[in-house]
């Protein structure tokens, strides 16, 4: 099995197929490395395409305490698997606990990113909700602790941003849900506390995303409530940013609808690499409603 090995020793599995520039998938909290198939297939037929499962998520190592998984190792470790392929620079794809390191990792890393795809990204990110996540994850993590993966992910693939997608893909949906449940007991339970609980809220991080000039796409199911007010932040912060929201859509945006979802991406990603992302134009940031307050 391949694997890469981070600075702190730890073997992270990996999946390559294609050629061409670089595109790095980067998976969620209920997700590993297998939620990225879709994507595998479809762009490795123009890119070289890379994913990988976090620390936590076996074949890769499963630290045994929570002070081995953090939001910045999260990040480091994207750069460990190019560092590992001999990749200088790629085009990075993340959806929430991948869009959260995808994001950091433009803070980190941002001069080996070609682009940032920060996708479903945003839960517990709002002021008012911040200690309300910190307890829901100490509580998930005591769930999985009594209960085991195989029982608690009979409940969690069935969360208010999940049920869209049990709704339009029954046989997907029930793919995703037993993919959960095989996920290693102790590494759900370290990442809860080390990476999900311990990460700073994005409107903390405003003054790193004024400074962040890497293309970037944020991009959100319009029913994934918990991210639809952080992606108008992120939009908003990000003067390299666009927004993009799918309609009729959860949390699982690559696999509710991949279609969709890869059309988006491979769009944004074309525009990069033809050098035709933008910045935004100055005269677009106002406190005026009409332009004519002055």
């Amino acid at each position: 099995m391949p694997h890469a090995l981070t600075d702190d020793k730890v073997k992270l599995y990996y999946e390559e197929t294609g050629a061409g520039r670089p595109v790095v998938f980067v998976h969620e909290y209920a997700g590993d490395y297998r939620s990225w198939e879709t994507q595998m297939r479809h762009f490795g037929q123009r890119y070289r395409c890379i994913t990988f499962n976090a620390r936590g998520y076996p074949p890769s190592d499963v630290p045994k305490t929570p002070k081995s998984y953090s939001q910045h190792r999260a990040a480091d470790d994207i750069a460990a698997v190019l560092d590992h392929l001999k990749i200088a620079k790629a085009h990075i794809v993340g959806l929430s606990m991948g869009g959260f390191a995808t994001l950091h990792f433009g803070f980190r890393h941002a001069r080996r990113a070609l682009s940032l795809v920060v996708a479903g990204c945003g839960y517990g990110a709002e002021p008012g909700e911040r200690e309300k996540f910190k307890g829901e994850a100490e509580r998930i993590a005591k769930t999985i602790k009594a209960d085991g993966m195989k029982k608690f992910s009979q409940r969690y693939a069935y969360g208010p941003t999940r049920v869209q997608f049990e709704n339009k893909d029954p046989r997907g949906f029930a793919e995703f849900a037993q993919q959960l449940s095989e996920h290693s007991d102790l590494g759900a339970i370290n990442t809860q506390l080390g990476v999900q609980r311990e990460r700073p809220s994005l409107y903390d991080l405003v003054g790193s995303m004024k400074k962040l000039k890497v293309p970037t796409l944020v991009l959100t199911g319009d029913e994934d409530w918990p991210c639809l007010v952080p992606g108008v932040l992120m939009k908003r912060s990000i003067p390299s940013a666009a927004l993009s929201v799918m309609p009729n859509c959860g949390h699982a945006i690559n696999i509710e609808d991949p279609d969709q979802f890869n059309r988006i991406v491979g769009d944004f990603i074309h525009h990069v690499d033809s050098g035709r992302w933008p910045m935004r134009d100055p005269r677009a940031v106002t406190t005026s409603i009409t332009g004519m307050d002055k």
